[in-house]
This record gives structure tokens, C-alpha cells and sequence, in this order.
């Protein structure tokens, strides 16, 4: 750079943009990287306390913070993302949809121990609206080395899913199986239902069917059955998740021949989660909590299934990390621990 007078600056090209503050009247940028310093602005910079600029001496081998900003933005960005122009070197990063951030730990991680690199995301799943602002990129320094970018790049190519991704939740016709026999004779209303159907319709999902068993085994794997067989891409059988002898929804599903991936969560809300497989058709047995909590294991696991993730039971043992709700008076999830 080579720093010269304002006075001096007539057909200077800016090489950043300057930010001029009026309290209560404006704060932001002035002159915008590649203005042309007119006499008319001489005034103007010297108002905003500016004696002197910086003339950008094109030395070869750096690159400008706002092109470094976009070529880590291009970099890490997969489907789903929008950027918007960069300002004073920094890029943000939105989702062009609603559905679930998908980021690489480690990969945020080895960018931002590059030197002069910044990364700041959200958190890996978290749910995010159109719009919204999921990630940002900057370098530190006005002009940095290309060859700090260039290994960036390489880094993010040594990867092989997007640093970040937004994906949809496909919508996906649910079945829906609620046990127990104090339901299934008419002694006490449907609670569960209604929830289920609201978060289901809130996904994005329809409800192909909803049926009543009773606890026995072979009515609530034969409620399964036929909603397997009508065409349902997720099932969810509510209730008769403890360890209880008469509790045996668990049971009825394991001895159908599906593939249990686990019966137990370390998240709390939703010990007594299970999650397995009909094929491709993910079904899980919902423990109480789902009924009267506002989020559960239910709430962390499901978005993820409709994107069309396969999850394992590392996924799920994973959880546990962020996996405890503070049951807040007020639940403001997902903008808080929970999940993260």
C-alpha cells in the first residue's frame, strides 16, 4: 500500500471501503472499495477524519480482503446457500430455503487454524429458515497472501461433503400408530395425536393414517404393516416405551424383523427414544415426554430423517453432547443449548 495525502488523492482509486459515522444520522460506508476520489469528496473525507488514504501497490501474490472473503464463501458453500456482496471484507452466508445447516466440524476447524482465516458458522443441524444468516466468512488483514487462500481451497477439496449445506426436509407421508389399551377403548382422549400431526404438518409432512392399538404386539406390528403397505416413508408409534412389563412397543417392533438401531437416547428429554428401520422406512417408537415437552429426542432426530439421512447409532450416541433441555419457561429452541 502507499499511503498519500487526501489533498493530494484526485483519481485515487479506494482500495476498501470507508465508513462515515453522523450519530443518529448514519453509519456505514461512505465510499465503496474502487471509488474514484473526486475533488467534491475531498471535503467529505476530511470531515470523516481522513488525512491520508491508502493507494493499494498491486503486489504480486496479494489478494484483496474482499476477494479472499468471496473465494472462502465459494469454497465452503454447497446447496442450499446464498451469498450476499462483500462488505469491508467480510461474506455472509444465508439459507436459500428452509431445512437443516450442514456443516463440517473439522473442516471449520482446519480454516480457521489457516493464519489471517475466518469461519464462523451455526451449529451442525441446526434448523433454519429462508433467509437466515447460517454462516460468514473474512480474512484479518486488508491484502493477504494467495497462497493462504489457495490452501484453503485445497483444504476444502480434501472433503468430501460441503464444508456447508442447507437441505430441505422432504415431505414424507407419516403413519401414525398410538398405544395403549386406556386409548384404544375410548377411557381417555387422544393427547398424542394431535401433537404429532402438528409437528408432522410443521415439517412439511402429511399424515397418511392414524390408527389406535392396544398393548399387544400383534396389533401394533399389524397397524404397522398396513401402513407400510399404504405407502407410509415414516412411521411413528407413540407410547409404551418404558420398561414396564405391559409396555411392549418396543418389542412388537424389534420382532418384526426390523432393524433396530437403538432403543435408548442420551438426550432429556427422550431416554426411551427408538429408531430402526423397514427398509428405507425409518420408524420410531415416541416415549411419553414427546406428548407434554415442547422439544425431545423426537424434535433432534426427525428433521434429520427428512432430509434423507440413514442415521446410526454413533448419530444418535452423539446427542448426548447438547442433549439435555434446561426446560426454560419459555422455550426459545432452536435458539438455545439444546441439540447443539
Amino acid at each position: 500500500m502507499e499511503k498519500i495525502k487526501v489533498r493530494d488523492s484526485v483519481g485515487a482509486i479506494l482500495i476498501h471501503d470507508m465508513t462515515q459515522i453522523i450519530p443518529g444520522v448514519i453509519k456505514g460506508p461512505r465510499f465503496r472499495k474502487g471509488h474514484v476520489i473526486s475533488e467534491e469528496d475531498i471535503p467529505v473525507l476530511l470531515s470523516m477524519g481522513k488525512e491520508h488514504i491508502y493507494v493499494w501497490d498491486q503486489k504480486p501474490g496479494l489478494i484483496h480482503e474482499n476477494e479472499a472473503a468471496e473465494r472462502l464463501a465459494h469454497a465452503v458453500s454447497g446447496s442450499g446457500l446464498i451469498l450476499d456482496e462483500p462488505k469491508e471484507g467480510k461474506i455472509t452466508l444465508m439459507a436459500a430455503h428452509d431445512g437443516l445447516l450442514y456443516s463440517s466440524v473439522d473442516g471449520i476447524l482446519a480454516l480457521n487454524t489457516l493464519d489471517g482465516v475466518i469461519l464462523s458458522t451455526l451449529h451442525n443441524h441446526y434448523p433454519v429458515k429462508k433467509g437466515a444468516k447460517v454462516a460468514g466468512t473474512r480474512v484479518v488483514p486488508l491484502m493477504i497472501d494467495e497462497k493462504v487462500i489457495l490452501e484453503a481451497e485445497e483444504i476444502v477439496q480434501t472433503f468430501t461433503t460441503p464444508i456447508l449445506e442447507v437441505k430441505p426436509l422432504k415431505p414424507a407421508k407419516v403413519g401414525i400408530t398410538i398405544t395403549g389399551s386406556e386409548v384404544f377403548h375410548g377411557r381417555i382422549q387422544d393427547k398424542f395425536g394431535p401433537v404429532l400431526r402438528s409437528k408432522v404438518e410443521n415439517w412439511g409432512s402429511t399424515v397418511l393414517e392414524q390408527t389406535y392399538a392396544s398393548d399387544d404386539v400383534s396389533l401394533i406390528q399389524g397397524s404397522i404393516r398396513d401402513q407400510l403397505a399404504k405407502g407410509a416413508e415414516m412411521i411413528l408409534v407413540s407410547g409404551g416405551m418404558s420398561v414396564d412389563p405391559d409396555d411392549v412397543t418396543p418389542t412388537a417392533i424389534k420382532e418384526m424383523g426390523a432393524e433396530l438401531i437403538t432403543y435408548g437416547a442420551p438426550v432429556l428429554p427422550g431416554a426411551m427414544f427408538l429408531l430402526a428401520y423397514m427398509g428405507d422406512v425409518p420408524i420410531m417408537g415416541l416415549p411419553g415426554c414427546v406428548m407434554y415437552s415442547k422439544t425431545t429426542a423426537f424434535d433432534l432426530v426427525a428433521p434429520r430423517l427428512l432430509t434423507g439421512e440413514r442415521l446410526t447409532r454413533h448419530d444418535i450416541v452423539k446427542l448426548g453432547s447438547g442433549g439435555l433441555c434446561l426446560d426454560c419457561p419459555v422455550c426459545t429452541y432452536p435458539h438455545c443449548s439444546f441439540g447443539k
